[in-house]
């Protein structure tokens, strides 16, 4: 027999053998993490902390929650993600904060070692800050009794997506619609994304709907589904109702966007100033966005008659000028009565007038 043939034949003997020996091992137990057991997350019921642990973003490496090197722990802030994300970087830009966001990251970058960001959605913002998930963080007040957070509500923040005015949550229902009050929706499906407080509102006003169903998402297109009867959706301004041929039946909630604490961080000495550091900034960015500063030079005859084109309470700052008969005169006002008073001044004689932005004023 040749070499070859003996290899060959060794190799056959080897396989055989090793596949005897596989068949004499007890089999193995199916796997218990095969995909035919994945369910949707909705149907499987979970308490909060283990939800926030499943849920919850984790830190990349070195980002972890953890003491800096003046001794104060950082605080852990939630940013909200989506609509109101854009208005908050501008926020916290004039409050002389730079964060920047990456496109797929959920921990921005901040000029400031005593916070770490984590991006969120606004809806879970709060539930998170009540688990200590978070230490605080900015969504809006509708969210926070949505989930019935127990959190401390540090300010409110008079802003939103695109106007500083609340958001409101309205009851709609097609213009064709012959719906006129909330109590002819009686026996039909009402669609919503709010649904704890829908079912509260119509429960407070003895109104038997034949259900509030969750809306994912499009809520106006739900509003002409065959059983619907009105939809609960948020509006800033109407012009989505509007475009899908919508009116409004009543208004269940009027939210605006909210700094909210977490109890145990609320109560940390630390903590609690630094929030409240924060929170000054912020109010004091929304403060001087409709302000100007409004500065001329102006005969000191006048100067009591440009006083008098003043609000109330608003006294400017006068400073005389060397060997001159005029003074320097500044005072901040809301930026339209400025697109007023500078003509007015011109015609009493001032000069030198010019305006300037303010990013943060301090009451």
């Amino acid at each position: 027999m040749s070499l070859l043939a003996v290899a060959s034949s060794s190799r056959l003997g080897s396989a055989a053998q090793g596949r005897s020996a596989r068949a004499a091992l007890p089999s193995r137990p199916p796997c218990r993490h095969a995909c035919t057991v994945v369910r949707c997350q909705a149907q499987r019921p979970r308490t909060a902390a283990r939800a926030a642990a499943v849920e919850a973003p984790r830190a990349p490496p070195g980002k972890e929650l953890a003491s800096n090197g003046g001794g104060q722990r950082l605080v852990r802030f939630g940013f909200p993600k989506g609509s109101l994300q854009k208005s908050t970087e501008d926020l916290f830009d004039r409050a002389g904060f730079k964060v920047k966001i990456s496109e797929r990251g959920y921990f921005p970058s901040i000029d400031d070692q005593e916070l770490q960001m984590v991006l969120f959605r606004s809806q879970g913002i709060s539930r998170y800050v009540e688990d200590g998930v978070l230490d605080c963080g900015i969504c809006r007040h509708d969210w926070v009794v949505e989930n019935g957070a127990d959190v401390v509500e540090v300010c409110e923040l008079c802003y939103s997506k695109a106007t500083s005015n609340p958001a409101c949550w309205v009851l709609a229902v097609p213009e064709a619609s012959p719906v006129q009050r909330p109590e002819d929706l009686a026996g039909t499906i009402v669609a919503s994304e709010l649904v704890n407080t829908t079912r509260k509102y119509f429960a407070d006003r003895g109104i038997a709907v034949k259900k509030v169903e969750y809306s994912w998402g499009a809520t106006e297109v739900k509003a002409s589904l065959p059983g619907v009867g009105g939809i609960v959706d948020i509006t800033e301004t109407g012009s989505s109702l509007k475009a899908n041929n919508l009116r409004v039946v009543d208004t269940i909630l009027a939210s605006t966007t909210r700094l909210v604490a977490n109890k145990a961080a609320w109560a940390d000495p630390a903590k609690r100033t630094k929030i409240e550091d924060v929170a000054l900034l912020l109010q004091g960015a929304i403060a001087g966005k409709q302000k100007v500063g409004l500065k001329m030079n102006l005969p000191a005859s006048r100067l009591g008659e440009v006083s008098a084109l003043l609000p109330l309470k608003q006294s400017p700052t006068v400073s005389h000028l060397v060997n001159s008969e005029f003074l320097a005169v500044e005072v901040i006002v809301d930026e339209q009565l400025a697109r007023d008073l500078i003509p007015q001044c011109k015609r009493l004689g001032a000069s030198g007038i010019f305006t300037y932005n303010i990013n943060v004023i301090i009451h």
